[in-house]
């Protein structure tokens, strides 16, 4: 089990958007990075991430879980391309800025700094725990100290991939950064 950084323009894909989602999440798709689709192919179920405003906003908003496993990206025919679902599990109380996080040394090693246009980068344990606290989280969400979702009713819910049909209407824009970026033929913006 890891921790991960997921980056998106809010334009296109926000954080608010992926709350929207609910408990099915959304494919983290359109990434045509072969880092970035292959740090999506080691994670695991269960794995959390940081959701991170990228070109606006410059800063780590919300945290997702990972809730399928990677396959392929529907936005794509290309089999190359794969992608995991994650869905929302909480917002960063206090934004924790770009800015802020070039400005602490204990940070200095992290992706979002060493390697800032990577889309999808790791975060180690303690990076993890760190932006929490900087976030205002006082006892953030660890990964294989979950408690597990209960529905309405009170019984366990499982967590399990959602069956893909290819949408004919969607189609991907490829960033030399592999920064997710999404686009409807209707001219509305998706993500």
């Amino acid at each position: 089990m890891a921790y991960w950084l997921f980056k998106s323009e809010p334009d296109v894909w926000s954080w608010e958007m992926q709350k929207a989602k609910g408990e099915l999440g959304e494919e983290w798709d359109g990434i045509r990075n072969y880092q970035a689709r292959n740090n999506m192919r080691a994670m695991k179920i269960g794995d959390l991430g940081f959701f991170y405003h990228s070109n606006i906003g410059l800063e780590i908003v919300g945290i997702v879980e990972v809730c399928a496993l990677a396959h392929p990206d529907s936005t794509t025919d290309d089999e190359r391309w794969e992608c995991v679902d994650v869905k929302a599990v909480c917002d960063m109380p206090v934004p924790v800025t770009l800015a802020q996080v070039k400005a602490e040394p204990r940070l200095k090693d992290m992706s979002l700094v060493t390697s800032m246009r990577l889309s999808v980068q790791p975060v180690t344990a303690d990076e993890w725990k760190f932006v929490c606290r900087m976030g205002g989280l006082k006892k953030p969400p660890l990964v294989g100290k979950r408690p597990k979702a209960r529905t309405q009713s009170g019984s366990k819910t499982k967590t399990r991939p959602k069956p893909r049909t290819k949408p004919s209407a969607r189609s991907a824009t490829k960033t030399g950064t592999g920064v997710r970026s999404k686009t409807k033929t209707k001219t509305k913006t998706k993500r």
